[in-house]
Order: structure tokens, then C-alpha cells, then sequence
């Protein structure tokens, strides 16, 4: 049980920190429950004070309306899988897979949206290829095939959940360990759902997976071991989809925002007690009449009583400096048009204007989209070489966003043709780049049809 548990060291240093992070993305009923963590309480305030704070508090979110507006304007077309090879049967399975890729009816596009926001959020996003499991070995392709045994499928983890690894001296994974929790609750009337922990160990050629209730945690059994499906290539099935520490949104940002979460949770108190005028009683004699809100001070004749602040008015100085945090929080994540405001550029805008401000955003998002691009052609290659498919994969796109005009590409495409007439495989590469990216929420089947009615009509074609 000690080595199922123990966690590796960068994972206990961020841990904590993804917990904050994950808050700050979410927002809403999640960030507020957990409200004490984050607001700061004032010098000698009374519990009482504090306790009506925390039930006031609340939370702007603009980090996770950035994070989730770089997702969707990356996603804003589908990703361009084409397959190169003779191998029809294969075909058929990667158009079904890429419509269903977790047999939970999720599309590939839908489940790597997912793993950007999870890099964004925590710095990195896990994958792992997995096969149903054998409880014998086929006789051949066509039984494997038919049982089943060859569809492979993908599971997404938290970063949180993957605990502990090792790499060799290449820098691949030589082994990993991952921990996952759910509630069990097997059927209507089973009382109260039970949790269950799982640990799945994986090296370069087999998995162990250990299984324990919360009572008996201490104590896991032995479920499930055997050969892998990426056994034969010899690779933890488990793939890091990573960024670098200046695309790692949620960390860039994350103090900008808790120090705007303080200060308007600050001045809106500010704000609110101001609305509650405190009666002024001048009287030597004693006083315990309860007035007003049930608040009240007494001076005496000759005592005084005010309030000190900075040159300017406090007030205006915190509504200032929290448009300032904003627009910080925006400048940090490259996002600076989406600030609002006098920096934001919302002024009427010719298309060339709008495309030059947003040069500093394509590029991240490029960032990304390159990002994405690599974690799938690793993904789906070893997926065809486990299955032995024969096939060439390559992953295209995720560079269109929403300044960019089809049209535009399809004018660059044509003039492209034009000045270099006589290749048939720069014709056949830039129809179906064209095509692919403007079809690209059709079906898999149908795309790969495409592609190759487009391959063989530019070979029979003779006025090239």
C-alpha cells in the first residue's frame, strides 16, 4: 500500500496549487464554498465581521472565460485527420473511433477540447490508450476484430489523479501510477454510495490495477493484470499533453485574480455598510437604547470621531485599480482586445485593423493548436501501429480562428495553383487541405471519400 501511495515530489508541490487553480476556472457555487481559503481577513476583524463577509462574497471570474474562449476559438473547426494507406478495414474503424473515441459516444474533437482546458487549468493534461481486455488470445485478425478486442478507446485524467512516475534515460515514461475515486452505488435501494478507490500501474509492457473501499483502504486487492495494448511497442500507453509555463494560463493569472477577488469583495462591503447610516448619540450620561440598525456610537460633548484615507478618495483610488487587475488579467493571457474599456479597441475596425491587433492571440493560439496537433498524431499513430494498420496519419488545422475569412484562404489556394501548374501533388495537397477545413464537421467516412476522389481525379487528369 506504501508504494501504491506514495505520491512523486513535484506532485505534492503542486497539488495544492491545482486545487486553487481548478477554483479559480470554475467559479460559481465551487469557488464560494471554498471562499475561506481565498478571502484575506483583516487585521483584529471580529469573527462575527468575517463570517457575514464570507456569506457576501463573490467571484468575477474572468480567468475562466478566458480559458474556455481560447478553447473554443481553437476548436472552431475540427482538427483534419487524413489517412494515407490501403487498408479500407482500418479506415472504417478510425472514421468510427474518431467519431466515438471513449465509447461513451464522445467525439475526438469534444474529448481534446477537454485536455486543452485541463493544460490551461493545471499546466498539463493526461491520456491513455487503452483496449477492451482478452480473456483469451485470438486466433486471428478477424476474430479480434469480431470480439472486439480491437477497438481501442481513450481515457482522460486529472492531473491529480496521475500520482507518481518514472522516466528512462530517453525521457519517455517508464512507469506510472494512477489513483482515481468515484461513489459506488450498484442498485436502487444499496443505501448510501460508497466510495472506491482504484490504482492502475503501468509500465512498458504490463498493467496492474488494485481496487479498496474507503474502509478498507489500506488494504487493496488485485483486480485486473496482463500485457498492455501498446506492449508490442514497448511504450506506457499514457500520454502528456504539456504546455510551457508562459501558456499556462490559470498559473500566470491566478494571483492577478485572487487579488481582485479581495479587493472588490472589499469595496463592496465598503459600498454596502455605507448604505447603513450609523446614529451619533452626543451624551455624557450612559446610553443603552438600541437605534437604527442595531448599531450605534456615542461621543461624548467634546469627543470626535472620522475616518482616515489617502488623498483622493479611497473609493474611486479601489475602483481604479480593480479595472486596472482586469485589464491585467487579460494583458498576462495575450487577450488584451477582450478587456473591455478604453484598452480593448472596441472602436469600429476595418478587418486588416482587427487581424493586426490580434497578431499577439494567433500566435498562442497556434501555440496550442501545434500543441494539440502533436499530442494526437502521437496518440493515433500508436494506436494504429498497436493494431498494426499500416497507415499514415497525419493531423491538420486548428489554425483558422474567428478573424480569419474562408474566402481569403480559398483566393490564397487559387493564385498558389496558378503559379505552380504542373504538380499534381501540390494539387492534390491543397484541394483537399481546402476542402478537409471547409467540410470539417462532416464524417470521417466522408472526409476520407473525399480525399481520395480528389487523389484520383488529379492522377487522371491530363491539363496539369
Amino acid at each position: 500500500m506504501v508504494s501504491l501511495d506514495l505520491e512523486h515530489p513535484e506532485y505534492t508541490v503542486k497539488k495544492e496549487v491545482w486545487r486553487t487553480y481548478r477554483d479559480l476556472y470554475a467559479g460559481g457555487q465551487q469557488f464560494t464554498a471554498n471562499a475561506a481559503a481565498y478571502l484575506v481577513r483583516r487585521h483584529k476583524e471580529p469573527a462575527e465581521v468575517y463570517a457575514e463577509r464570507l456569506r457576501r462574497v463573490f467571484y468575477e471570474n474572468y480567468l475562466g472565460s478566458i480559458i474556455d474562449w481560447y478553447a473554443a476559438t481553437l476548436f472552431r473547426r475540427e482538427p483534419v485527420v487524413t489517412l494515407e494507406g490501403e487498408n479500407e478495414a482500418a479506415k472504417e474503424f478510425f472514421a468510427t473511433f474518431i467519431e466515438d473515441c471513449d465509447l461513451k459516444g464522445t467525439s475526438l474533437t469534444d474529448f481534446f477540447r477537454k485536455q486543452l482546458i485541463e493544460a490551461m487549468v493545471t499546466g498539463c493534461a493526461h491520456v491513455l490508450v487503452d483496449f477492451p481486455r482478452k480473456d483469451r488470445a485470438p486466433t486471428n485478425r478477424a476474430e479480434e476484430e469480431a470480439q472486439g478486442w480491437a477497438r481501442a478507446y481513450l481515457l482522460g485524467y486529472r492531473s491529480e489523479e496521475v500520482i507518481n512516475w518514472s522516466y528512462d534515460d530517453r525521457g519517455n515514461l517508464d512507469w506510472v501510477v494512477v489513483r482515481t475515486a468515484h461513489l459506488e452505488q450498484r442498485k436502487l435501494g444499496d443505501g448510501r454510495p460508497a466510495v472506491r478507490w482504484r490504482w492502475s500501474y503501468y509500465d512498458k509492457e504490463e498493467f496492474r490495477i488494485y481496487e479498496a473501499t474507503e474502509e478498507d483502504r489500506a488494504h487493496p486487492r488485485l483486480v485486473s493484470q496482463g500485457r498492455h495494448g501498446l506492449a508490442g511497442l514497448g511504450r506506457v500507453p499514457l500520454f502528456r499533453m504539456e504546455v510551457s509555463d508562459g501558456l499556462w494560463l490559470a498559473n500566470k493569472a491566478a494571483s492577478l485574480q485572487l487579488e481582485h477577488f479581495n479587493k472588490s469583495n472589499a469595496l463592496s462591503w465598503a459600498l454596502t455598510m455605507g448604505l447603513f447610516a450609523s446614529p451619533v448619540i452626543y451624551s455624557d450620561r450612559e446610553w443603552h437604547q438600541i437605534v437604527g440598525e442595531s448599531y450605534y456610537i456615542q461621543l461624548g460633548p467634546e469627543d470626535r470621531f472620522g475616518w482616515t484615507e489617502p488623498e483622493g478618495h479611497v473609493f474611486q483610488i479601489a475602483a481604479d485599480n480593480l479595472d486596472r487587475l482586469k485589464n491585467e488579467i487579460y494583458r498576462v493571457c495575450y487577450l488584451m482586445t477582450q478587456a473591455g474599456g478604453a484598452f480593448s479597441g472596441n472602436a469600429p475596425q476595418s478587418g486588416l485593423s482587427k487581424q493586426r491587433d490580434y497578431t499577439v492571440t494567433q500566435e498562442v493560439l497556434r501555440a496550442y493548436g501545434d500543441t494539440v496537433k502533436d499530442t494526437l498524431k502521437r496518440v493515433l499513430g500508436s494506436i494504429a501501429a498497436a493494431r498494426g494498420d499500416g497507415l499514415r496519419i497525419n493531423v491538420s488545422g486548428l489554425d483558422e480562428f474567428d478573424i480569419g475569412d474562408f474566402s481569403g484562404e480559398l483566393e490564397d489556394g487559387m493564385k498558389l495553383l496558378q503559379l505552380a501548374q504542373g504538380s499534381k501533388t501540390l494539387r492534390k495537397q491543397v484541394l483537399k487541405k481546402l476542402s478537409l477545413k471547409y467540410l470539417c464537421d462532416v464524417r470521417q467516412d466522408i472526409k476520407d471519400r473525399i480525399a481520395q476522389e480528389i487523389d484520383e481525379w488529379c492522377d487522371a487528369a491530363k491539363d496539369i
